[in-house]
């Protein structure tokens, strides 16, 4: 198979929408990362996703849609749901509710379970390629499985061409660190820190989050211990770098390159995946700089956390 490249051009999605709807796989930016969708209605579609990362099936998939209409349509939006949704999206919150009794969704996508993952982006491409489809899109990250996640198009296709139909080139992703994911189970539950701060969150709800770890059985993406690794081993916290390591420095803490001279937490998740890639590419250990572990500090620290994990 050859990836194909595609525009931005009401062409260039037309082109991606038409793969979709045949059963493809096309890579598209969302403000988060770049994710890989098919059709979540369609289990051979689906199954594609699987095959081309080589993820394990038990780790369910995120549904993208235009809409929260779209989004009611397959899963139950009420209480703290709906004011989680009408006050995020479209925007980097995934929300992980009960299927809707005839749901279309694909088992796959769900792992067999009766939780459905499922968020609207904020990103001009990613919207145009939803309303354009006019379908739930599965779409984890686009990348091999459990490696560092894709925020340009050279890096999905670093990691999948030749394994996936196309990849529509919509430049680097500004968030840079997947979605939060917000469990009613039914009791709010952070299941993976992301690109809205947990405090943003439970402001809105006017309570605090229940959490829940690492776990081999996940019921949401991002859960495993082992998770956005590089090829070599990384060690956080660092203050300096060992002569066989790649730093990546924070704030006053320099190195090779410097996530956000300034501290910015935001810089720094927007540099993230990008300068993780970098380090992997020169074939040395990575050593990262402390982050503060609040707002997007909590998120960028999960991610390294789990790179740094032993790998499964």
């Amino acid at each position: 198979m050859k990836t194909k490249a595609l525009s931005i051009s009401k062409e260039g999605i037309r082109e991606a929408s038409d793969i979709l709807r045949s059963g493809g796989l096309v890579a598209f930016p969302t403000e988060t990362v770049y994710g890989l969708g098919a059709d979540a209605t369609n289990d051979s579609a689906v199954a594609k996703i699987f095959a081309a990362k080589a993820r394990p099936t038990f780790n369910p998939l995120i549904v993208h849609v235009a809409s929260l209409a779209a989004a009611g349509e397959i899963v139950e939006l009420s209480g703290n749901a709906r004011v989680l949704a009408e006050a995020f999206w479209p925007g980097a919150l995934t929300l992980v509710a009960p299927l809707k009794p005839g749901s279309p969704i694909s088992k796959l996508v769900t792992a067999g379970g009766e939780l459905c993952a499922v968020r609207v982006p904020d990103h001009p491409v990613g919207h145009a390629l939803l309303t354009e489809v006019g379908k739930p899109i599965a779409a984890p990250s686009a990348n091999p499985s459990g490696r560092i996640s894709p925020t340009t198009p050279e890096h999905v296709l670093a990691g999948l061409d030749g394994r996936i139909d196309a990849v529509i080139d919509g430049e680097q992703c500004q968030v840079g660190l997947e979605s939060t994911i917000v469990g009613l189970l039914p009791e709010p539950t952070l299941l993976r820190a992301g690109g809205i701060p947990a405090e943003a969150i439970e402001a809105c709800l006017g309570t605090k989050l229940a959490t829940l770890t690492a776990t081999d059985n996940p019921i949401a993406p991002g859960q495993l211990a082992s998770h956005y690794a590089p090829s070599g081993d990384i060690r956080i916290d660092a203050d300096t770098a060992n002569d066989d390591e790649y730093m990546i420095g924070f704030g006053s803490i320099d190195g090779d390159v410097n996530l956000s001279p300034s501290g910015d937490l935001t810089e720094a998740a927007a540099n993230l995946f990008s300068f993780l890639h970098a380090a992997d590419a020169t074939g040395k250990k990575i050593a990262v700089a402390p982050i503060p572990d609040t707002g997007l500090g909590r998120a960028i620290n999960d991610r390294l956390i789990r790179a740094a994990a032993p790998r499964v």
